[in-house]
């Protein structure tokens, strides 16, 4: 049976993580160009910023791949030094509530303003 804390070899997680920071490490300097070669300087010009679907399609993948890392960072952390299992629990949802939140209110952001 498996334990309810997590607790297995790890090399997914590893992976896992890995695929993300190599995601992150393309995304965010190629965004970071494409609003710095923008520069809008008032509301039409942030809303035509946004309005391309590749754009949104691409933050929303990075803020996916952002949660993910975090995830695994935050859960490890939990794993190595949080012993009491209820409280690692809670921890646990409460990670998962703020991260999937947080690409929830990102995805109906962009949409929105679409």
């Amino acid at each position: 049976m498996k334990s309810p804390t997590g607790s297995h070899t790890g090399t997914g997680s590893w992976l896992l993580q890995r695929a993300t920071a190599v995601v992150l490490a393309l995304a965010l300097p190629a965004l970071m160009l494409y609003f710095l070669a923008a520069l809008p300087t008032d509301f039409i010009g942030w809303q035509a910023l946004f309005a391309p679907l590749w754009l949104r399609v691409g933050m929303l993948l990075a803020a996916a791949a952002l949660a993910l890392h975090a995830w695994v960072g935050m859960r490890d952390l939990c794993m190595d030094y949080v012993r009491p299992t209820g409280l690692r629990l809670a921890l646990y949802l409460a990670v998962i509530v703020i991260l999937a939140g947080s690409v929830t209110w990102l995805a109906a952001s962009l949409w929105s303003a679409a």
